[in-house]
């Protein structure tokens, strides 16, 4: 699935976390992969995440899934809009939505949103700290974007919801269905339904924080770490006021902190587990009874092709003459064939290969835990 008229790298150079983009309709003939009856099903279902937001007395009210089936039916006039995270590890032709944006490398990509509205639905003005494609899956919706936001921006009294105090559109459009609009990180906006059975999909991407990778790359260092590790100075000196924390001890404590921060190549390897950890790590994708190597050669031998688990995060970094592949938070070191093999599996969604015995090894383990299955088991 290809976007006509869109060309990538024109689009990183002059609006990728600069501008928001309108694109219409670039899928030729558009499909929507998703009926608003099975989205609604999705709702109700245990593990999936799901939010409904209704309007009452002008103001806007959250629900937390998973939702009893009756609900919808008591909803009534009034706007309201159901938000579904992660589709794309049920709905293999919502994941489908994201191979256009493979532009953008896989550990940046977080999941696909779908939304539905009914006439006036929305979830208010706000904005996100991360890049997004709103694709107009179904019906009509007014958008409207503003100004950049920050922590410092007014947001309304809320408890479940991040709404802007003040909200002033700068640019609107209304989207149809096929048509894309691209926002950056922390642009205001504010999408509204216009006539029912409205439906967004939006692509998400993932963007770590400075906070975020320092906490949890330190929490992974301090596990590691000995007690015997400690501040020393073997050669202290007396000074002249023992008040004072003397430069040489400053310059001793943060070398203590910053050379233990400082290992690049320790900090690749975990940073790839970390990124690739599933996002709902208590769901089990593992197949019900465990492979044998020798089934999974039998079955690539008969031409089957494996597919990668919708769910699941691949993505490697190279070390060396190899590389690191990184799978559901899961390490595998790779040399040779085994990491071309490994370069094929982040590339592709669907690969037929013939592999060696150290490939064979190292796909019977990625089926196994369920990150790849063939494809008729999908």
């Amino acid at each position: 699935m290809q976007l006509s008229h869109f060309d990538p790298a024109l689009f990183l150079r002059d609006y990728w976390q600069k501008k928001p983009l309108l694109i219409r309709n670039p899928w030729g003939e558009w499909r929507n992969p998703l009926e608003p009856d099975e989205l609604a099903g999705l709702a109700c279902e245990e593990g999936v995440e799901s939010r409904l937001i209704t309007l009452g007395d002008d103001r806007l009210a959250m629900e937390s899934g998973p939702l009893p089936e009756t609900r919808f039916g008591q909803l009534g006039a009034l706007p309201w809009t159901l938000l579904v995270q992660a589709v794309d590890h049920h709905v293999p032709q919502v994941a489908a939505l994201i191979d256009p944006f493979r532009f953008v490398p896989n550990w940046r990509i977080d999941d696909v949103m779908v939304s539905y509205a009914t006439d006036g639905g929305g979830v208010g003005a706000h904005f996100d700290q991360y890049d997004v494609f709103l694709v107009q899956g179904l019906g009509r919706r007014r958008w409207q974007v503003g100004a950049l936001c920050d922590s410092t921006t007014p947001l309304l009294p809320h408890d479940d919801l991040r709404l802007l105090t003040d909200f002033v559109p700068e640019q609107e459009w209304i989207l149809e269905p096929g048509d894309i609009l691209y926002v950056p990180p922390r642009i205001a906006h504010h999408g509204v339904a216009v006539g029912d059975d409205c439906m967004t999909y939006s692509i998400g991407f993932r963007a770590p924080s400075r906070a975020e990778l320092v906490e949890h790359w330190s929490e992974t260092l301090v596990d590691a770490m000995p007690d015997e590790d400690r501040y020393a100075d073997p050669d202290l000196a007396r000074q002249a006021n023992p008040g004072e924390i003397a430069p040489a001890a400053i310059d001793r404590l943060h070398a203590l902190v910053t050379e233990a921060l400082a290992d690049r190549t320790a900090f690749a390897r975990w940073f790839g587990q970390y990124s690739s950890s599933p996002k709902y790590p208590d769901t089990d994708w593992r197949p019900e009874e465990p492979m044998e190597a020798g089934d999974v050669a039998a079955m690539l031998a008969e031409g089957a092709a494996l597919c990668r688990n919708p769910a699941s995060r691949f993505s490697f970094v190279r070390q060396g003459d190899g590389l690191l592949l990184f799978v559901d938070g899961e390490c595998f070191d790779c040399a040779g064939d085994v990491a071309a093999l490994a370069e094929t599996l982040c590339a592709q969604d669907h690969v037929s290969v013939d592999p060696s015995d150290a490939g064979l090894a190292l796909l019977t383990m990625l089926v196994n835990q369920g990150s790849l299955a063939f494809e008729e088991e999908v």
